[in-house]
């Protein structure tokens, strides 16, 4: 039985953005949260900023290609400063947003530094994802859980806005939109224009120039409005990243938080040496009327929003009910392939070979060896004759796959990890078994698992990999 004894964890979030580039590190308490002669259950009790990094340029080799070497300098010299070494990093994130996520060499940075930042530092990218982790970031997300009410958090960088809408604490819908302070920029009379917003502007019969850019940036926040009151036309739609607005039901509050945030409450004034037009998206932004319409709540944390919420909300705890054999952790990007149950043992078992085959076609269809994780969800309760049941139909199925040697990766959100686990040990003991339990992913997920920590948990992140064309 594990005490209440508390387990200290340090976590790195690294944040390389459209216009700047920042760090946190962060310390988590783990504590063992259940009573006496309960299955113990870990949770994270406390988080703790430790260190905070200045905001830097976001070093780029050219408008298409990032300067690696450049980053992991920053992300080297930081660490110094904060008097903290690699080997100490047990979690956290690298996440890679905005624009920035449509370079070249986007995704070669982002998994590169994830690798050479610290043991168990997982690569994230993605607008969605952006936005949920901003709204972690800015106090949105605890906000409307301690208001019960609907809060949209507007995370506003260099190159979009990311929208995630939370009601009472629960995700409602995500959105992404091509506004943000630098896609006009100028040097003495000339005028840049970032390409995601071109057509938009000749849509408009918007001449882009420095005299027109309250103008432009006025309009932008139109177009924000409207997005948020899912009222937003055709040619609206020719800023938005991806989906349309995912969420129903109407916004009880408006959060800001990012680069233009930080210019609208002017907490840090970084953003008056930029040739840009994020001071104007700002006062076009504050004066809107639309906007307006909504209550604003002042966020925790403006331009560091999405770096805290990197490194302090992406961690999860496993349940302490787990078998993982610890040499075959840390696993990065793994693809989470689900299995619900609905309560009914059999139904999963009889699906079981079907499940295992639609896995194989979705994920590794070359049958070149890539592997998944299975998440096995509404599981009934098990008896030990059920345990047996569901090892055997498992170890049938998964003949189909190519590779035999890769470890079997399965996530739970009920506490069976180590009892199915051990079992399927016992029926083969060479073959590598990590099973995890309490902990809620879904299909199409990527996940990854730290190393074992003394407190018989592993770190867990649930993340999406998307870079954006």
């Amino acid at each position: 039985m594990l005490n209440k004894q508390l387990e200290r964890i340090i976590s790195a979030g690294i944040d390389i953005g459209t216009s700047t580039t920042k760090l946190v590190i962060s310390e988590f308490s783990l504590m063992n949260v259940a009573g006496g002669g309960q299955v113990p259950k870990i949770e994270i009790t406390d988080k703790k900023v430790l260190y905070r990094s200045p905001i830097f340029r976001t070093p780029l080799l050219s408008d298409t290609v990032i300067d690696i070497p450049a980053v992991q300098r920053i992300v080297e010299s930081e660490y110094h400063h904060a008097g903290i070494t690699m080997e100490k990093i047990q979690t956290g994130a690298v996440i890679i947003t905005g624009e920035t996520a449509t370079k070249q060499n986007a995704e070669e940075m982002v998994h590169q530094l994830s690798k050479a930042a610290g043991e168990f530092l997982v690569a994230a990218a993605g607008p969605d994802l952006e936005g949920i982790i901003a709204a972690k970031g800015s106090g949105a997300y605890q906000h409307s859980i301690e208001t019960r009410k609907t809060i949209a958090n507007i995370d506003i960088g260099g190159g979009t806005a990311n929208i995630a809408v939370y009601r009472s604490g629960t995700l409602c819908g995500t959105c992404t939109l091509h506004i943000g302070g630098r896609l006009m920029e100028w040097e003495g009379a000339e005028m840049k224009v970032a390409p995601s917003i071109e057509q938009w502007l000749k849509t408009k019969g918007y001449s882009p120039s420095i005299e027109n850019r309250g103008i432009i940036t006025d309009e932008m926040a139109k177009v924000l409005a409207r997005f948020l009151d899912n009222s937003y036309t055709k040619e609206d739609e020719q800023l938005l990243v991806g989906k349309v607005p995912s969420w129903t039901g109407r916004i009880d509050g408006l959060m800001f938080s990012g680069g233009v945030s930080d210019c609208m409450y002017h907490e840090e004034l970084m953003c008056t040496s930029f040739q840009d037009i994020g001071m104007t998206l700002a006062t076009s932004i504050k004066v809107n009327k639309e906007l307006a319409y909504w209550e604003w709540e002042k966020p925790v944390e403006t331009i560091r929003a999405t770096v805290l919420g990197a490194g302090t909300h992406t961690t999860e705890i496993s349940g302490a009910t787990i078998e993982v054999n610890d040499s075959h952790l840390p696993v990065r990007n793994i693809p989470v392939y689900r299995i619900d149950f609905q309560g009914v043992l059999e139904q999963g078992i009889e699906g079981m070979t079907k499940a295992v085959q639609d896995a194989i076609t979705i994920y590794d269809p070359q049958r070149e060896g890539q592997n998944f994780a299975f998440y096995l969800t509404n599981l009934p309760y098990l008896s030990f004759r059920d345990i047996q049941l569901l090892r055997f139909a498992f170890t049938e199925a998964l003949k189909q796959k190519p590779n035999q040697q890769q470890p079997l990766i399965i996530v739970m959100d009920s506490d069976y990890g180590k009892v199915l686990g051990q079992t399927l040990l016992a029926n083969q003991p060479e073959k590598p078994v990590i099973c995890i339990d309490q902990t809620q992913v879904e299909h199409g997920d990527y996940l990854d698992i730290g190393r074992l920590l003394r407190s018989g948990v592993v770190p867990v992140v649930v993340k999406t990999l998307t870079f954006h064309n």
